[in-house]
This record gives C-alpha cells, structure tokens and sequence, in this order.
C-alpha cells in the first residue's frame, strides 16, 4: 500500500495531545468520555479520519448501527487508505446481513494492510458463512407450500432486532421459532441463537444448541467449529480437541466440498494440542492439513518449528514438500536456524515485507533535527517483562545519563506481576502503553513526542508491528537485539553492531547500516543474582568427569552440529554432554540419536528450566558449553559468560552465528573461536585433554568481570548514546 492515497492531517500541538488523550481513554474502553472528545475533534477538523473511525468504533459497539456507518464511511471518503475503517465497516455490513459487501470490505482492509490479522480472520469466517448460506438455500431455505419461508423471515426480523441493539428480542425471536411445532429448518435457528447466546456470554446455553443442532443434522459442521470454539474459550482444551475430532472422523468430512472445513478442524486441533505441549500430536495434526493443502506457508513452517522442537530430523521429510520449498518460503525468523548464507536470510526477510508489510511514506525526514536540549530515545517492545531482551537491557534503561538523554517506552507487553517488570517500567523516564493502538495511533505518538531515536528491539519475531515500524514516525530507527538479522525494513535505518558481529563482507546483506560498538554489540545486566554455586551431585552429574554442556534451547541444534557433539564424546571418553530438556520428544530423539553414533545413552544429561538465579549458578556445575550454529547463542552466551563459563563457539558468515564469538572477542578470548566444524573439535578436545587451559580462561573470565571489561553497562550505555548523537551531527 502507498501511503499516497491516505491523506496527511496536519494538527497544531494542542489538537494533536487532545487526540492522543482520546485515543488513551479510548484504550481504556471510556468510550463515554473519549466519544465527546472524538465529536470536538472532528468539529475542530472535519478532515480527522482517526477521529471519525473512532466514532463509528464506539457507536458500532452502542449499537447504533447506522450512526457508525455514516461516520466511517465519511473516515473513508477522507482516507481511502486507512485499512482498519474497511475492517469496521465490513462488521458493520455483516451485522446487516449483508455479507457480501462485508467480504469485499475485509478484502479490502486485507490489501491495504496484510498484516492485519483481523481481516484475515473476518474473509476466512464470512467466505464459511457464504457459503453455508449459499449451501443451505440451495438445500432447506427454499420456501415451500407447506413452509412459507418461515426460517428467512425469523431471520430477518432477528437481524433488524441485532442492529438496533436489541439482541435479547432477537434471542427472544428466534426462541419463539423454535417453540413451532414440526418448523422445518430448526437448526439453523439454533446455530444462529447460539451465536447471539455466546455473545452476550451464556456460553452453556449455546452449546447446548449446537449440540442439538447437529442431532438435527449430523454433518452441521460449522456447528462443531463453533462448539469446540466456545468449549475452548471455557478452558476445556481437551474438550475442544475430542469435538472437532469427532468432526473431522466423520465419513461425510471426506466430501470435497468439505475439504476447507476438513484443513481447519485439523489446524484447530493442532494449535490447541501445541498449547497444551503434546508437540508430537500438533505435529501429526498439521502434517495432516499439510497434505490436504500443501500450500499452506505459515501452517508448513509452524509445523517446521515443531519438528526443530523435538529434535526431529531430518526437519523436512515426506512428499508434501521438498527442502527448496520450504527454502524458498520460509519465514524470517526460522531462515536464522535453517541457512547459514546471509544472502539466504536477507531475501527472506525483504519476501516477508514485501508479502506483509504495508509501503508508507516516511512520517519524519531521515535526521530531521527537533533540535531538543536532551536527545529523546523511545524503545519498542511486547517483552518489556521477563524476558531475554529486558534481562539484558534492563540496566541500559537505568543507566542512561539523563542530563544528555530521555527515555520513553512505547510497550505492548503483557502484564506479567513480576518484580522485574515493575523494575523494568520504573527504569524509563516515560512509559507508553500502546497495545490499545493501532499503528497508525502509535505512529502518531511517536511523532507527537517528538521522539528522536527510535530502538526497536522486536524486529521480525512474535509479536511484533511491523507496520508501526515501517511509518518511520522517527527520524532515526535502529534495529537491537530482538532479532538477530537484517530485518529488510524500510525507515530502519542501523542496526547495533560491532566489528566482529558485522564484518565489511556481511554489510551487502543487510538492508540496514552499521551502527557500531567500540567494545562489544551486547549490553548486560550487572545486577542479576547468581545463586550459590550448586554441587554435581545435586544434578546428578559425574565428579570426576569433565562436563560439556549445551542450554541452548532444542530447536537451535541441527544433525551437523550434534554430530560434532557425537564425535567430541567418542574422543573424550571421561566426559557427558549436559542439553536443556525442552520436552520429552526431544529428550528421545537425542538420546536416540546418540545411540545411533555409538555413545551410551548415559553420557547425556538433561538439565530442566529453573529459577533465574539458581540457572545462572548452574553454569559454574560445568566445565566448558559447546555452542550451536548456524544460530548461536545470544542471552544463554551472555549468562555462561557471566557466570564464569567459558563457551566454545562456531562463528559463520551470519549475523547471528556470530553471536557468541562477539563476547568471547571483547574480552580477549579469541582463541575459544572456531570457524569451521573440524577446528570447533579440535578445541574442544584440545580443551578436554588441556584442564589447565581451561582453567586459564576461567580465570581470564573472573578477571575481565572483576576488572569491567566483560559487559561494562556503563561503557556501552556511554558508547551508544555518543553514537546516536553522532548520526545528528
């Protein structure tokens, strides 16, 4: 989408806080406070397309329907451009029973804005109501002698009750409906009274129609989506997966005319058995959809990440999908782990946002100079909680020298009630809630505060906004830690580096500038606590034998790297490989696989998930970790480090294969560096039949932390604040 098409509004200051502040309570759901505020805005500027979205929002949720109509359709007029006014409308229409205008309506928000989930979801359910409507005129809604249309005029009659707000009449019509004697079409009645029933929250009253609705008519499938649907919202995961099992075993589900209804049984059931962990049943469930759609690319690649999960190789296998395949359309995020050429990465990532991504003209020219005293910083994130990212950034928040700086976080995350997060919210001068606005919202925020420097630390991963990112609402952008690889993005200008992270030869391959460190690209936390340093004993480990370890989470090792792990074991006959037990699966399959290069199973120890302080001590259990490649450890690299462990890494030519070997650089530790996977080997064995070495570089370890050279807050905090300033200059 060209931003062109969706008109500028120029807002004086005042006018522009008054529309923040309304967006805030709108947020909040204050839609009696924020509806006057919204009503002035528009007075004040006819042209305020957010503002009359906003109106027809809080009307559409009063239930004045065609109130909300003429508003949004005035937003429209004004923006031609601004997808989620498409989206509204598109409800608005479906509330009208006129469903197919509120198809092209959500066709058109999809084109617009391809990121915008909910339109997806809205042309995924109206092309299902179509057609089961289409299939049932066709089968029962053709009036007869005997049933003069009964079921459409009840329909229509509760459809105009619905639009007037009035569903407990609409409840009611359909009720008295069902109470006619020999009526014909009943089920229908009740799928659409369990819909309204579900609404208004008297989920047990609902399922109790679908139930009846299928023993009216026994291949009713959208009734069984909708029951499982509601069971699921309840909590009965298991429920929910035995009715839309019970479906999918149907003999009728095999109809052709079913097959889309037959994909979508099978992705529920297998997204609900993720969520409840049992990866092996999600894994055969969506192998299941795979070969009755193949072309399904974020089904393949979910189904991809289970596989990495349980250590299931080869990761690709069957006759669904070749590995060119899945090569050529995997997304961003899992390219890091599958290819180790950076061109690979970059292509995938620049496919993403050409696929998902929404083209905007850039709201803030490239350094245009606010010209504050102090330089304005905003961070971006959903993982401003406990998580990796705020577990290393949390001190760079505390530490910015605020007679230079001012720091703002515009933050989507979850309230998780930890500690940490509250320290991580006290850690900014300004925190922005923004999981209630849109991008567009947020962008404009953004630009309203006159933020200088935007930090994105979410990148390509879960979660994040790519559209917000993509508004350039800053004059300058930088990509950090989040997502260890160049993102493709328009308007993300830098990304934070350093020498060894990002060579002269990687620079082609990202789409973003260097932005370089002196020391290091990694910031850390230095208040972290570390427990008591535990025994073996304790996990059960050998006293007398040497301890490899790798917490790297499962889905990072490949069959490559576990062979060098294979015949590292067999030329050091007095060690074990202490892995991270992610989940049963894996746990068998490595030790599987183990049996399979001839290593006893018992040479393999598996280390559960623990408090953060007593994993950190856990550490100093181990002798030496042998990193993974071509995706290194980033956060797990940081924390051996931290707490004395010297790490054995495998360096590429990606961004993130050298993550590991930037820590070990900035300290001097070159020599823990490989570059090829014989020489990866060769150190380590050098290592095992050396423990004078190793201990040499335990002690250059305790040393350079004594001493502030391994991860120095302050040093980079000082570092990236004169490199920031730098880019105005």
């Amino acid at each position: 989408m060209s931003q062109s098409s969706e008109p500028v509004i120029y807002l004086e200051q005042t006018e522009q806080s008054v529309l923040v502040g309304a967006l805030e309570l709108f947020k909040r759901g204050e839609y009696s406070l924020a509806q006057p505020v919204f009503e002035q805005l528009v007075g004040l500027n006819s042209k305020n397309y957010i503002a009359l979205y906003s109106l027809a929002v809080i009307e559409s949720i009063k239930g004045n329907i065609e109130t909300a109509l003429r508003r949004v359709n005035a937003s429209i007029d004004i923006a031609p451009g601004f997808a989620k006014s498409y989206l509204v409308r598109s409800i608005l229409h479906r509330n009208q029973r006129s469903f197919h205008e509120a198809l092209s309506d959500a066709q058109k928000a999809a084109e617009l804005d391809p990121t915008l989930v909910e339109s997806e979801l809205q042309i995924q359910s109206l092309e299902e109501e179509i057609a089961r409507l289409s299939e049932q005129s066709m089968e029962t809604l053709q009036p007869s002698p005997e049933q003069p249309a009964q079921i459409i005029s009840v329909m229509g009659q509760a459809d105009q009750f619905t639009q007037a707000g009035q569903t407990d009449l609409a409840i009611k019509a359909y009720q008295e409906f069902l109470n006619i004697p020999d009526v014909d079409h009943k089920y229908i009645a009740m799928f659409n009274l369990a819909v309204l029933l579900n609404q208004s929250k008297r989920m047990d009253e609902a399922v109790a129609l679908l139930k009846q609705s299928i023993q009216i008519k026994i291949d009713f499938f959208a009734a069984y989506l909708s029951w499982g649907t509601i069971v699921e919202q309840m909590g009965k995961s298991d429920e929910a997966i035995e009715i839309w099992s019970t479906a999918f075993n149907h003999a009728l589900i095999e109809d052709p005319s079913n097959l889309e209804t037959k994909i979508k049984l099978l992705n529920n059931i297998g997204r609900v058995q993720e969520n409840l962990r049992r990866y092996d049943e999600s894994e055969a469930s969506l192998f299941k959809s795979l070969i009755a759609d193949p072309n399904q690319g974020p089904v393949l690649h979910h189904w991809i990440h289970l596989r990495q999960k349980q250590c299931e190789w080869p990761v690709v296998y069957g006759t669904v999908h070749t590995q060119e395949e899945v090569m050529s359309s995997a997304s961003p995020l899992s390219m890091l782990g599958l290819s180790a050429d950076p061109k690979d990465q970059l292509n995938s990532a620049l496919k993403f946002v050409q696929e998902k991504v929404g083209r905007f003209e850039r709201m803030v020219p490239f350094k245009h100079r606010y010209g504050h005293a102090k330089l304005k910083i905003g961070y971006l994130s959903s993982n401003l909680s406990m998580h990796a990212v705020s577990l290393l950034t949390v001190e760079l928040f505390e530490t910015h020298n605020r007679e230079n700086v001012e720091v703002h976080a515009f933050c989507w995350s979850p309230e998780d009630g930890t500690p940490f997060r509250e320290r991580v919210r006290s850690a900014f001068d300004h925190f922005h809630s923004i999981a209630g606005l849109s991008d567009e919202a947020a962008a404009e925020l953004i630009k309203s505060l006159e933020i200088d420097v935007v930090v994105d630390l979410q990148g390509l991963t879960s979660g994040a906004r790519p559209d917000l990112i993509a508004r350039g609402a800053a004059p300058v952008q930088v990509a950090y830690l989040g997502y260890p690889g160049s993102s493709g993005m328009p308007y993300v200008d830098y990304v934070v580096a350093d020498h060894f992270i990002m060579p002269l030869e990687l620079l082609p391959h990202f789409s973003e500038k260097p932005l370089y460190m002196q020391t290091v690209f990694q910031v850390s936390d230095s208040k972290r606590p570390i427990a008591a340093t535990p025994s073996r004993e304790s996990f059960g480990l050998p006293q007398d034998q040497l301890i490899f370890c790798a917490f790297n989470n499962n889905y990072k090792f490949t069959p490559e790297v576990f062979e060098s792990w294979m015949r590292i074991l067999r030329a050091c006959p007095n060690s074990v490989l202490w892995l991270l037990e992610d989940n049963v699966w894996s746990k068998s399959n490595l030790t599987k696989s183990a049996m399979a290069h001839g290593i006893h199973p018992d040479r393999l120890r598996f280390a559960g998930r623990i408090h953060p302080a007593d994993y950190l001590a856990r550490f100093r259990a181990a002798d030496l970790f042998l990193d993974t490649t071509p995706y290194n450890a980033g956060t797990t690299a940081n924390d051996a480090l931290w707490a004395g462990l010297p790490i054995l890494t495998l360096s590429g030519k990606t961004y993130v294969s050298r993550m590991a070997g930037s820590l070990l650089n900035s300290v001097g530790l070159t020599d823990l560096i490989a570059f090829t996977h014989e020489e990866y080997e060769k150190k380590a064995i050098e290592l095992y039949l050396n423990r004078g070495l190793l201990d040499r570089y335990k002690n250059e370890l305790a040393d350079a932390k004594a001493n502030g050279r391994l991860f120095n807050t302050k040093v980079f905090c000082g570092e990236f604040e004169a490199a920031l300033k730098a880019l105005f200059q």
